[in-house]
Parts: C-alpha cells; sequence; structure tokens
C-alpha cells in the first residue's frame, strides 16, 4: 500500500446524501404521469385450489375502472428461473399470493374497490407445507411436470476428496440437524412498477430492479416485445437487498394493464402486500457432520439440506450454488460431499436476499465448528485459525484464494471482545465467533460478469462517468467517482455519476454478488484511465513533451517531479477541440475478470478474489426469562482496500443489524401457507434501541485484481453474525440453539432440558 492516493481511502459523504436527507429525491412512490392510471391486483385466498369460475363483470361496470384482465384474456406469459410461474393464474392455484386478476383504476380507491367486487369460485385442494413432507410419495403434486414435487434443475450432489475415508481418519465426529426460518428483506421503499407505451408502442418502464439489462431481456422474452423497443429507468430504491434481483408478476401485469388501456400505469405494493408478494430468504433443514483429528486437523465435512422451494422458482432456488462454496472451501477440509434438494410447496417462494444462501450455509457450519471445538476440548478460537484458509491456497472445489485476511480478522475480532479473558467463564455471559467466505471480485453465473463505463469530460474541466452498475443505495455511486477522480486527478465533487437508464447507459450484469465496487470499479478505472492518456497526449503536443514524462493531479498537468509548474486541466480539456483536427474527450472502459464458470461438477474459480470476515459477540443472558442480551459485536472484514472507510463502517453496521435481526428477532410466521405477522408490528425487526456497539475492523489486504485494491464486501457483513451469538449464547450458559431465532422460549426450554440431564 505505498502508492500515494488523493481521493481514494478518504471518508466521502454519499453524493446523493444532501437530495435524499432533504427529502428532494423522487421515488418511484412519488412519481406522477399525465393520464395516469393505478393498478391492483386480486390474489388468491387460497394456497392450492381449482380456479372454477372468475366473475369480472361487476368490476368492469364500476365506475373509474379502465381495464381488468384475468388468464382467460391475456397471453399466456411464464416467468422465474424455471419458467414454472404464471403471470396470472389459470386452471389452479398454488399459493396464497397467487395472481387471480387486475385492474387498472382512476385512483387506488378505486382499483381497490373494484377487486373486491371480483367474484372467484375456487375447489380446495389439499396442499403441502413442510419440505420433506413434500417430497414424500403420495404427496399433494404442486406443479404436473415435478411429480415428486422436487425442482430437478437444482437438485445437487458435490463432492471431493474421500469423506468416508475422512471420517475414518477423525478422532472426533459429529452429527447434527439444525433449521433456519423465513424472513424477508423489509426494505423501506416497497415494490414498484411504473409502465407507459409511446404512440409507436415503445415501451418505458420505470423501475427499483436491480439488473436493468436482464429486466428488459426477461420483459421482452416474457411479453414478446422487441428489446429494442424497452426502455427501463431504474428510480431511485428504498432498499433492495435482492428482492429486486428477479422479476415478478406484478411486473407484466403493470405492462398488460398499459398496452390495454392505452394510458400509462402505476403498481405499487401496500406493506402488507409486501410481506405476502415480494421473495423470502429461504428456510432450511440442514443435516451436517464434521470430524477432525484430537490435534485440531479439520477432516471431513458432510451436509445434506432440503430447502423450501416455495410454489415457484425464483433466483432464491439458485443460492445451492452459493451455499456449496461456503460448504467447500470455508475453511481447509481436504473431504467435502454436499447434496441438496429443492423442494416445491404451497408456501411463499423464495428469492435473492443479502448474502444469497450464504447466511444459512455458514450459520451450519459455524455452529458445528463450536461444536466440534468443545469435542475436542479445543479453544474455538484456536481451532479456527488451525483451519484458517491461506494466501495462495486452491480449495477442492477449485476456489482459488488471492489475498485473504482471515487470520488477521480472528486475531482482531477475539482481542476486541477480549476473548482471552472473558471466554468460558463462571456466570451468564459468554462470547462467541464465527467466520465466512464469499465472493469479493464478482460471480461467474451468467455468460458475461462485466461492464461497461464511459467518461466525458467538459470544457471545464467536469468529469461524467456514465456506467451500466446499479445504485441501490449502497453508496457505490460515491466509490465509483472516488475512483474516477483518483485516476484523473480531479476533485471527487467534480465527478458526476449516471447510471439510471439503458438507452443511455453500457451493459451490466446488474448489482449482485457484492461486484459493483470490484467490476464496476476496474470498468470506470480503465474508462477514466482512457481519459487520463487522452488529456496527457494533448498536453504533450501543446508543450512539446513526452507523454509518459506528464503526471495530472488536483485538476493539474506538470511534469513529473515538479509539480510547483504546472497547467490547468480544463485548459488542455478545450485545447483538443481548439484545433482544426479537433476532438472531444470521450473514453470507454470494459471489465470482465478472470473467472471462469463452474462445471458439471460444480469446480471452478468463480470469483476474482474472495472476501473474508470474523465478527465476534458477547452476550448476556437472563436464566429467568431468557432474553438475550448483546453487549458487543466485533465485525472484521478483509475488504482488501476500503475505498471509502466510512462507506465500508456503514455496509458493516448494516449487515450486522440485518444479522442480528436473523439471530435474535425476525421470522415471518407461515402457516399453511399464511404470513401470518405482515406487518411492522409483529414482525420483530430490531430497532435502534436493540443494536449493541459494534467495532468495525477494517483489515486491508490490497487485492492485485481489484480497482486500487479493493474488493467486495457488502453481503460479507450480515453473513457471520447470528452463529457468532449462537455460539456465546453456549459460551455463557452451555445450551446450544440449533434453529433461529434465539427467542426466549428457546433459550428457556434448553435450559429446562439441560437441568433435567
Amino acid at each position: 500500500m505505498s502508492e500515494e492516493l488523493f481521493y481514494v481511502g478518504r471518508r466521502v459523504p454519499k453524493l446523493d446524501a444532501p437530495a435524499k436527507v432533504t427529502g428532494q429525491v423522487v421515488y418511484g412512490h412519488d412519481m406522477k404521469l399525465p393520464r395516469m392510471l393505478h393498478g391492483k391486483i386480486l390474489r388468491s385466498k387460497h394456497a392450492h385450489a381449482r380456479i372454477l369460475n372468475i366473475d369480472t363483470s361487476r368490476a368492469k361496470a364500476l365506475p373509474g375502472v379502465k381495464a381488468v384482465i384475468t388468464a382467460e384474456d391475456t397471453p399466456e406469459i411464464r416467468i422465474g428461473w424455471a419458467r414454472d410461474h404464471p403471470v396470472l393464474k389459470s386452471g389452479k392455484v398454488r399459493s396464497i399470493r397467487d395472481e387471480i386478476a387486475a385492474v387498472a383504476a382512476v385512483d387506488e380507491y378505486t382499483a381497490q374497490e373494484a377487486l373486491e367486487l371480483i367474484k372467484v369460485e375456487y375447489e380446495e385442494l389439499p396442499g403441502v407445507f413442510d419440505p420433506e413432507e413434500a417430497i414424500k410419495p403420495g404427496a399433494p403434486i404442486i406443479h404436473e411436470e415435478a411429480p415428486n414435487n422436487i425442482q430437478e434443475k437444482m437438485r445437487q450432489s458435490y463432492f471431493h476428496g474421500d469423506v468416508h475415508q475422512g471420517f475414518v481418519e477423525s478422532d472426533v465426529v459429529i452429527e447434527d440437524r439444525l433449521r433456519l426460518p423465513f424472513v424477508t428483506h423489509c426494505c423501506m421503499g416497497t415494490c414498484f412498477c411504473l409502465a407507459s407505451f409511446s404512440p409507436s408502442g415503445d415501451l418505458t418502464v420505470w423501475s427499483s430492479t436491480q439488473m436493468p439489462f436482464l429486466y428488459q431481456r426477461d420483459l421482452s422474452m416474457a411479453l414478446g416485445i422487441p428489446a429494442t423497443k424497452i426502455r427501463v429507468i431504474k428510480v431511485t430504491m428504498g432498499g433492495a437487498f435482492g428482492s429486486k434481483l428477479d422479476m415478478y408478476p406484478f411486473e407484466p401485469i403493470c405492462i398488460l394493464l398499459a398496452q390495454k388501456t392505452g394510458c400509462p400505469v402505476r403498481i405499487t405494493f401496500t406493506r402488507e402486500e409486501e410481506f405476502i408478494a415480494s421473495p423470502t430468504r429461504q428456510p432450511v433443514i440442514c443435516d451436517i457432520k464434521s470430524g477432525a483429528k484430537k490435534d485440531g486437523t479439520l477432516m471431513a465435512r458432510q451436509v445434506s439440506m432440503i430447502l423450501d422451494n416455495g410454489a415457484y422458482s425464483s433466483w432464491g432456488a439458485t443460492t445451492p450454488l452459493v451455499m456449496m462454496q461456503s460448504i467447500s472451501s470455508l475453511y481447509r477440509v481436504p473431504n467435502v460431499k454436499y447434496d441438496v434438494v429443492v423442494a416445491y410447496t404451497n408456501n411463499l417462494y423464495s428469492g435473492a436476499m443479502r448474502g444469497y444462501g450464504n447466511p444459512q450455509a455458514t450459520f451450519v457450519i459455524e455452529c458445528h465448528m463450536d461444536m466440534l471445538a468443545h469435542e475436542l476440548g479445543m479453544d474455538p478460537m484456536q481451532f479456527r485459525l488451525k483451519n484458517a484458509n491461506q494466501p495462495g491456497d486452491v480449495t477442492g472445489q477449485g476456489v482459488k484464494i488471492t489475498t485473504c485476511g482471515l487470520t488477521e480478522c480472528i486475531e482482531r475480532a477475539a482481542d476486541s471482545v477480549a476473548w482471552v479473558e472473558k471466554r468460558a467463564k463462571p456466570g451468564n455471559r459468554g462470547v462467541g465467533m464465527a467466520a465466512m467466505i464469499h465472493v469479493g471480485g464478482g460471480a461467474r453465473i451468467y455468460p458475461s460478469d462485466g461492464c461497461g463505463s464511459t467518461v466525458k469530460v467538459d470544457d471545464y474541466g467536469k468529469v461524467t462517468l456514465v456506467t451500466g452498475s446499479t445504485d441501490m443505495g449502497q453508496g457505490s455511486e460515491t466509490v465509483l467517482a472516488q475512483i474516477v477522480a483518483e485516476e484523473l486527478g480531479v476533485p471527487v465533487e467534480n465527478v458526476t455519476v449516471i447510471n439510471t437508464d439503458t438507452d443511455i447507459t453500457p451493459w451490466d450484469v446488474g448489482a449482485h454478488a457484492s461486484r459493483t465496487t470490484f467490476i464496476a470499479g476496474n470498468s470506470a478505472r480503465l474508462a477514466a484511465a482512457d481519459a487520463k492518456g487522452q488529456i496527457l497526449e494533448a498536453a504533450a503536443q501543446n508543450i512539446g513533451e513526452d507523454v509518459e514524462d506528464l503526471d495530472m493531479k488536483d485538476g493539474k498537468i506538470f511534469r513529473k517531479g515538479e509539480p510547483e509548474e504546472w497547467i490547468p486541466f480544463a485548459k488542455m480539456v478545450r485545447s483538443k477541440h481548439f484545433r482544426p483536427d479537433g476532438d472531444v474527450i470521450l473514453a470507454k472502459g470494459w471489465y470482465e475478470p478472470p473467472t471462469e464458470r463452474q462445471d458439471k461438477e460444480f469446480r471452478g474459480n468463480i470469483s476474482a478474489t474472495y472476501g473474508f470476515a470474523a465478527q465476534a459477540v458477547e452476550v448476556e443472558v437472563d436464566t429467568e426469562t431468557g432474553e438475550v442480551t448483546v453487549l458487543k459485536i466485533a465485525a472484521a472484514h478483509d475488504v482488501g482496500r476500503a475505498i471509502n472507510p466510512m462507506a465500508v463502517e456503514g455496509q458493516i453496521h448494516g449487515g450486522v443489524s440485518m444479522g442480528l435481526g436473523y439471530g435474535l428477532y425476525e421470522e415471518l410466521v407461515v402457516q399453511e401457507g399464511e404470513v401470518l405477522n405482515p406487518n411492522f408490528a409483529d414482525y420483530a425487526l430490531p430497532t435502534a434501541l436493540d443494536m449493541p456497539p459494534i467495532e468495525s475492523i477494517i483489515i486491508e489486504t490490497d487485492d492485485p485484481a481489484g480497482p486500487f485494491g479493493a474488493k467486495g464486501m457488502a453481503e460479507p457483513a450480515c453473513i457471520p453474525t447470528a452463529p457468532a451469538i449462537v455460539n456465546a449464547v453456549y459460551d455463557a450458559v452451555g445450551v446450544r440453539i440449533r434453529d433461529l431465532p434465539i427467542t426466549p422460549e428457546k433459550v428457556l426450554n434448553a435450559l429446562k432440558e439441560k437441568e433435567a440431564r
């Protein structure tokens, strides 16, 4: 880290902060277009039923209603990762959230009244709500094309080494079953779509999508509209966390209503709809078996999972790919076997959520690491250090670890909570820890994981970065502006970032896998370097110097080593077109990471680099009430280099709050397919009063592949928190909670069982 940097590494406030805190930002929910109508969707009252008849006559007759649509009067449109999801349902419904009909009206009240006038006759069918029961012979069939209720495309089996022999050579072998619940994203901004057709038939969609270009493709495939006639404008988002990664039925429905009425149509979810009809994090039933030698050397890990896919396949069905990476590659494990079944049920369907399967996988691994350390009689921290991944490792799955700060993360997090002094002490306080691995340099899921950028420099030295990447509120615009400012040697405030419109921006695969800083950052730096070269070439021609002898900093161009004699940056930009062969400074950059798609055996180096983290917590357990209070969380994260340390700390605090909710409070209670707590009064999120002190420990390993050494780190912050809390509870009172959240009732029951033994 000897390179002198001026803008990278600074604590720069988010560029959009002033507009947001003063209420000037226009979110999708604020948008209004001339002649705009309001759309509403009628959903099923049953989790599994045949549709016998739909009567929309009274709704159509209601004054102010401009359109009513059902599956009977629209083309069949199937969406989702496996194309198993009809947008409007006919024949039968498979979950309570299923879309039966939709209306467009002059206002939301009229649209809601019209829904209440639609009469649907059903014949109820037996439902199946437990994924283990769903895959047993004789269970009610959800999709006729999947008579075993298994999503066959994601039935996976992976291994490396010889897991049987690994257990034979182990001195200690333990087995257990752990369960994880439904939780949901709880974005402050609910789902939104606004669609409008031009007189020539071109479609513009304003959306809170995380993946504008893949969304454009999906809309084209679903609706049969050429992608050249679809424009996607990403609105300012009130949160996403993966929930806006896929396309959902309400979006094609919104477009169909706009097409039928000839007017713009907007659909926004109520808060209750957001809980019921947006995707969830997948529930997991996991059997895990681990083995180690008595000196603490990990020998074998075997994991079998059943995932509740719900009624349809969204991106949640593909999370086993990410789970597999942690199961195969977190710590040095020579023998690993992983089997997963993704089961259809009549529950809500699962989508992508921050960490994309890794919070579930890391939970089972890190709980078992503590349990194995206990059986070995080892300190859990020392056990982790002994088996920690190291720079240069290549795991059995082909994950190539370049920079790796896992050892330092473990040590620094432990020191922060005074691990040695506080662990295994009498009383009702304890400390616990968990670590994680996650992609930090993109993820080769699609044929391309690249991003395009252009940089324009105007006459006065203002720089405009046009990037395909998506800012969901995470602050990527600011980070990219810092990278461009550093490369060009101009102040950050002179850089504007544009990233909202598929008609303007270059292609990018989307905001997921914590890839934006790394992938879009490298792309932006390449474009800025191209612009810098053009400007220095113009300067060299003007002053008669060789390009390689010149440099740019702080808006000035000067001879290397002679910064006191300089010419203005903007003057050289103007000189490009104040000549007979004039030109403008317009540069481009494209970055494609040097990664590979996994082969048929799920092996391959899917990311250009990997992020690591360890979190340590201190808890106090009230043995009379079962309440767990987290006293401190130390979060040590290997981020490569912190482009903006303040933004890194913000991501850590936000991620830890999500991990704390996953560990202690959050559960979407789903009973026979129905959500019983679809509101913030009953769905328990951690509040500001519940947040403990958090120490953010930034570990910089200066990754050579990243822009100025950076890795992606947004998702990792939420991944290890919950298992660290579970492990701390065990250290405090000697009871192991095997399913989340850690409610007082579970703690009290475990304490009673412990006393009875």
